[in-house]
């Protein structure tokens, strides 16, 4: 079948019933190219909460007309949504064709009964998000649409898959399983010809074999296939193969290509997790779906930037928290070779807020995790199934025989990954967990040290024997804030393999050592690795004396969940260098500085917070005020040195949490760390001042992209000196325009807390530094043009084609 986008000439507004449009009352329509969030655009208030960034819930629409050739009518037309946010009705020249609950998997929609050949047809989308998150989730169609037409006798939608069934470095056996369908009169009988294609395009295998298949029942062709000298697709090497089937009588009837990989996946308590028999321990991050300054639209280049940048710091492995992946991110992973622990869901039976996917479960589970594995099967990126995350219900009996139902449906659908649960020992006992709390010192009490409470109970008998059971269901064990239990598993339970499916930032050099000296740890997920809105404030700093300070989120106008190692403009924060020496992936050392501001002032930080510094030694206006620097290395020992000046040294490495802090008064100019090990220098790196005027500095991530709806141009602006050095507490407000072919498609910086909208075209910079994201809409020079107060305006070319 024929996949084509489906995602541009849409308009949308503000969900109008019939009543609304008779009187005039519905708000008008406004074009819009796909993937979109609705909610981005809405106002915020206090009254919203902060789960979901402050932001409202709404209900929406979208429309579309499109034309349908008189003599189509021997063909089949499915539109093919990705995912729409959330409970969407898809109504057809006004007729409901599609209905489906999840916002986060796909789900295709049948058009021929609903067609009017040789006419223009429209689709009308209905969606409402809810109070039914606990992070942003947007609302609207906000991953791509396709619109797959193929004749009667055709391979179905998703109907290729391909695995591994066994492989070596000198050979490999490949099953494809094709879907055959027939909606002609009688039973026809065709041919499935098979090639498989190496990473250079090259035939490395082929297969032809006669199917029959009868109106209305579906046949399945099974063709296995050897592969000699494969190349196979793993972290450090993601080869990838391509399988092409071809239906075929007289004439070529329908085709399919899919992309795969040729690799197997296997985990023990003994030898952990191993790809393709090699070793493996997950540098993993939690992430979030949504793009920052996007909102909750998926598109294509924004999901793929994320990957490579998070790749970059050090991550080898992704957790999509807490829903299923996008298709782009899946391909971005398979192509760069980083591992994808796949999730299904937050909530299954019990509720997490008033109006979320848990009122739906019971009924459409099946759907869901037929719609996630059937979208995951061919990238090899995916090593593994999460079946939910913090589910409190699994603890009960009741919740235990839920475990295994998702774990057994998953298996049917897909015996070839394992699969594992992201298990929060305090909710699984919430109810006891609450006693305790009250029994020494209240809920606040419990609040005010929530990761050391969770740490202790994970760790006791309650929840070793209330989570037995939904444990023994699953491959993996997945562990939220339980790695207490990492070393007495072992032996409690020898053939537990367990993964920190989430986990404290802050905690990273403990658990990665836990990870290394035991091999049923097969790796660790951070909490976070990329920023994201909702859940506003709760990786967040503030002063003790502060309103709010002990709480779990941050009051308005917090945006951000402000715990991610990258920000969400893709600025890498002092955790991130951190967290990439402890993973022995940097030798050079780090200095972060707590920001002027907290100077001697007594703070309060959540589980889920770094210190409140930056990589930064330029301050406007701090000279003299006293500040705390922080020093990351692995080095046994490391100096500071202000302008060549030696300001002391102090033993770093592993023993000491591969952390060393200094006082020093500042002053500007150009601190420099030294690391040395047995007295030999293993790395340096300087911090300078910015000094001189300040500067508006622009730099696109590339200077060409693709003329298409899909790709998108990051472009970075700074307020710098003119040596490049970001200034900080000197920010503004930045106008950005954009002429060409091309749109603004969001536009923000990192600030935690704002009451600016990233649809503007003017915002204030952070800590310096803004970004800006340009869509293409055509083939030409795209021209960005940014300017500040007292800047000179600056601008930059980008060639779409």
């Amino acid at each position: 079948m024929r996949r084509t986008p489906f995602t541009a000439g849409w308009q949308t507004r503000r969900h109008a019933n019939f009543f609304a449009e008779m009187v005039g009352a519905a708000a008008p329509w406004q074009p819009v190219t796909l993937p979109h969030d609705a909610t981005l655009a809405e106002p915020r208030d206090a009254a919203h909460g902060a789960g979901s960034g402050y932001f409202p819930a709404g209900v929406y629409e979208y429309r579309k007309t499109f034309d349908v050739p008189a003599d189509a009518a021997d063909q089949r037309r499915v539109l093919e949504f990705e995912a729409v946010y959330r409970t969407a009705m898809v109504y057809v020249n006004g007729s409901l064709a599609g209905h489906w609950a999840s916002g986060y998997t796909g789900f295709a929609v049948p058009l021929d009964d609903h067609l009017r050949y040789g006419e223009q047809n429209e689709v009308r989308v209905v969606c409402r998000s809810h109070a039914d998150s606990r992070w942003y989730a947007g609302a609207g169609i906000h991953r791509p649409v396709h619109l797959v037409t193929g004749p009667l006798l055709r391979i179905a939608p998703d109907g290729v898959r391909v695995t591994t069934v066994d492989a070596g470095r000198d050979l490999a056996v490949v099953e494809v399983v094709t879907t055959v369908v027939n909606d002609r009169p009688r039973l026809a009988t065709v041919e499935a010809v098979t090639e498989l294609r190496g990473p250079d395009g090259a035939v490395v295998a082929a297969d032809r074999a006669p199917v029959s298949v009868r109106p209305g029942e579906p046949a399945v062709v099974r063709q296995q296939l050897v592969v000699r000298d494969p190349a196979l697709w793993g972290p450090g090497s993601p080869a990838l193969h391509t399988a092409t089937v071809r239906l075929a009588d007289d004439s070529s009837i329908d085709e399919e290509t899919v992309t795969f990989g040729i690799r197997t996946v296997t985990v023990d308590p003994v030898r952990g997790l191993r790809v393709n028999d090699e070793p493996v321990l997950l540098r993993g991050a939690c992430v979030h779906s949504d793009n920052g300054v996007l909102g909750a639209a998926t598109i294509d280049r924004a999901d793929e930037r994320r990957v490579q940048l998070l790749q970059a710091a050090g991550f080898n492995a992704l957790r999509s928290a807490h829903n299923p992946m996008s298709r782009a991110m899946l391909e971005a992973c398979d192509r760069l070779g980083v591992l994808v622990m796949d999730e299904l869901t937050d909530m299954w039976t019990e509720s997490k807020s008033d109006f979320d996917a848990a009122l739906d479960f019971p009924e459409w589970w099946q759907r869901d995790v037929a719609a996630m594995v059937r979208k995951d099967v061919n990238h090899p990126s995916v090593v593994m199934y999460s079946i939910g995350n913090e589910i409190p219900e699994l603890g009960t009996a009741h919740g235990a025989l839920w475990s295994r139902r998702l774990a057994e449906e998953v298996r049917r659908l897909d015996p070839t990954r394992p699969v594992t649960n992201g298990v929060n020992g305090m909710l699984a006992v919430i109810g006891e967990a609450r006693a305790t709390a009250e029994a020494e010192g209240g809920i606040n009490t419990m609040l005010a040290d929530m990761g050391g409470f969770m740490r202790e109970l994970s760790s006791s008998e309650l929840v070793g024997r209330r989570t037995a059971e939904s444990f023994a269901v699953l491959d993996v064990a997945g562990m939220n804030y339980m790695d207490a239990r990492y070393e007495a598993d072992r032996d409690a339970f020898p053939n537990r393999v367990i993964v920190g499916s989430e986990t404290f930032p802050a905690e990273i050099d403990v658990l990665w050592r836990l990870v290394q000296d035991n091999p049923h740890v097969i790796g660790d997920f951070t909490w976070t690795g990329w920023d994201y809105l909702g859940e506003a404030g709760i990786g967040r700093t503030s002063d003790a004396e502060d309103p709010g300070a002990r709480g779990f989120a941050g009051p308005y106008p917090w945006l951000l969940a402000w715990c991610g190692d990258i920000d969400i403009t893709g600025h890498r924060r002092p955790a991130s260098y951190y967290r990439e020496i402890v993973f022995g992936l940097r030798s050079d050392p780090y200095l972060a500085v707590v920001r002027p501001e907290r100077s001697g002032r007594e703070t309060v930080s959540t589980p889920w917070a770094w210190s409140d510094s930056v990589g930064s030694w330029s301050f406007a206006g701090a000279e003299g005020t006293p500040l705390t620097v922080e020093l990351y290395s692995d080095a046994e020992e490391v100096e500071l040195l202000l302008d060549g000046r030696s300001l002391g040294t102090a033993k770093a490495g592993e023993a000491n949490r591969f952390r060393a802090g200094f006082e020093v008064t500042y002053a500007p100019g150009e601190l420099t760390a030294v690391a040395r090990t047995c007295g030999a220098e293993t790395g340096r790196s300087s911090l300078r001042s910015a000094t001189g005027p300040v500067q508006l500095a622009v730099a696109a991530d590339r200077d060409a992209v693709r003329a298409d709806d899909t790709d998108l141009a990051y472009v970075d602006l700074a307020l710098t000196d003119a040596a490049g050095t970001v200034a900080l507490g000197v920010d503004r407000e930045v106008t950005v325009t954009v002429d060409g072919p091309g749109v603004l498609a969001g536009f923000g910086s990192a600030a935690p807390a704002t009451e600016e909208s990233y649809l503007d075209d003017v915002h204030t910079t952070s800590d310096g530094r803004a970004l800006a994201v340009v869509r293409p809409t055509g083939a030409g020079t795209i021209t960005v043009t940014a300017s500040a107060p007292g800047c000179a305006a600056v601008t930059l070319t980008v060639h779409a084609g």
